[in-house]
């Protein structure tokens, strides 16, 4: 399938690894010229540059920053405009668990993982929608997750940082689809990434257990979907909350 993304330019946060990675991978083999953010890991950082290369991008970036930093984002949007004269594609990926139970949480850990989650997409959104306006053309879409739409025990922080995305997304899309912006949200479910690999075999039989497609899913599996919604095909599309789980909340 052309999706016809050749010559667009997309920025994906927190696309060094896991889902940011797959999203960025699957829209640079669609033709897109693709910068990605990263936190810390500049190994994994490098590494996703060359793959990217290999996978059609022309000038691939990547820019180190704390998502939760308002400059950050004006940042990002000046390096788009500079580098690439623009920015058609924003995906606010990057996101953070630092769990624990309500009684137990400390309020720097449920504003840290706010900050990152939802504050971090909001500043991307704020900055790339202006240059979207100007365009009056734009693809963006928030990486939310289950845990926003079914919550999570022992996620408070982060479920309620995942809900917010998916009010932004509504909010936004409503501020912006008469302008040929589309604004939506991915609401994965378990997907197989370093989260995953961090839990026990008995975490993950039993979170598997309660998966109708009886298994994990992929980056790639999320990186497809976001991919075609970042397509003309996909311009009809906008305000939507997408559940990627396998069946894990039917």
């Amino acid at each position: 399938m052309d999706l016809q993304l050749n010559g667009k330019r997309a920025l994906i946060t927190g696309g060094s690894r896991g889902i940011g990675r797959a999203i960025a991978l699957a829209l640079a083999a669609e033709g897109a010229e693709t910068c990605i953010t990263y936190a810390n890991n500049e190994e994994a950082a490098q590494e996703t540059l060359a793959l990217l290369k290999k996978a059609g991008a022309k000038n691939p970036t990547a820019l180190k920053g704390d998502a939760a930093d308002e400059n950050f984002a004006t940042e990002a949007a000046t390096h788009m405009k500079d580098t690439y004269g623009g920015a058609d594609i924003l995906i606010n990926n990057a996101g953070i668990t630092e769990d624990g139970l309500i009684m137990r949480m400390k309020p720097a850990a449920w504003q840290k993982v706010i900050d990152t989650n939802l504050n971090g997409a909001f500043y991307m959104l704020k900055e790339f929608s202006t240059i979207m306006l100007k365009q009056r053309e734009g693809r963006i879409i928030n990486i939310s997750s289950i845990a926003g739409v079914k919550g999570n025990a022992g996620q408070t922080n982060y479920a309620a940082s995942k809900a917010g995305l998916i009010g932004l997304t509504l909010a936004a899309a409503k501020e912006l689809g008469g302008k040929g912006i589309t604004v939506n949200a991915i609401a994965p479910g378990l997907i197989d990434t370093d989260m995953t690999k961090a839990l026990s075999e008995e975490q993950l039989a039993q979170a598997t257990a309660a998966i109708t497609a009886g298994r994990p899913g992929t980056p790639e599996e999320v990186a497809a979907l976001a991919t075609f919604l970042c397509s003309e095909k996909a311009a009809y599309i906008t305000a939507q909350t997408i559940a990627l789980d396998g069946g894990l909340i039917c």
